[in-house]
């Protein structure tokens, strides 16, 4: 950890380009392009869990679903990136860089809505791990969060497999779809990164994965 940042500069913000992997590539949402997509994806029979512990949804119309991602997903902060499966070229999920703090080099990610046909697969792994390329290494950030409604346990189990640290619950920090969110806090810092990527990059390499897709270890296991 630096405790001396007399020459600590602001860094800049996210900047609009995609960032690719082997599985999935990242890409800003500028216009509408990805918003049929994700309405498919979000709407496999079965997909109403995906939006349980988000703020708004399941849309029973496509045209709610489109007013929606139209006014959330084309902001700055949060900025949402569309999730591109490199199997088929299509969108499949979002995830967002928001609370983007240059001045003191915290952001987060959040607002993660992957559909059913990314989920448990490397794809969504490797999302993070381009995410926090890009945090760490590109933008120079020191502080990547994750909040979460403390009833998430999936989401939970998610920051804690990727190497976030746990900070404590902010109690009634939120009112979502009529109850109360308490929001748990996770982090990692500049200086934990380069273990973490070392782990991802082996955890996502082929040779961890056999003929049918399944790992050979866990993601845990190459972090100790």
């Amino acid at each position: 950890m630096t405790h001396d940042l007399n020459n600590w500069t602001a860094r800049e913000r996210p900047p609009y380009t995609a960032v690719e992997g082997r599985y999935v590539t990242l890409v800003p949402i500028v216009d509408d392009t990805y918003f049929d997509d994700l309405w498919n994806a979000f709407t496999v029979e079965g997909s109403d869990v995906v939006w349980s512990y988000l703020l708004d949804g399941p849309f029973a119309e496509k045209s709610a679903f489109l007013d929606y991602a139209r006014h959330l997903y084309l902001g700055k902060d949060p900025m949402f990136h569309a999730l591109i499966d490199a199997q088929d070229g299509k969108a499949k999920g979002v995830a967002s860089l928001m609370r983007i703090n240059p001045e003191h080099g915290s952001i987060e990610v959040g607002h993660i809505c992957y559909g059913l046909e990314l989920q448990r697969r490397p794809a969504t792994t490797e999302a993070f791990y381009l995410f926090g390329k890009r945090v760490f290494e590109e933008l120079g950030y020191r502080r990547f969060e994750w909040k979460c409604n403390n009833l998430n346990e999936p989401s939970k189990r998610a920051a804690i497999r990727f190497g976030y640290v746990p900070e404590g619950v902010h109690r009634q920090a939120m009112i979502a779809k009529g109850k109360n969110r308490d929001t748990a806090w996770f982090s990692i810092l500049d200086s934990e990164w380069p273990g973490l990527k070392n782990a991802f990059e082996q955890w996502l390499s082929p040779d961890n994965f056999d003929s049918q897709g399944q790992q050979n270890k866990r993601l845990e296991e190459f972090r100790n």
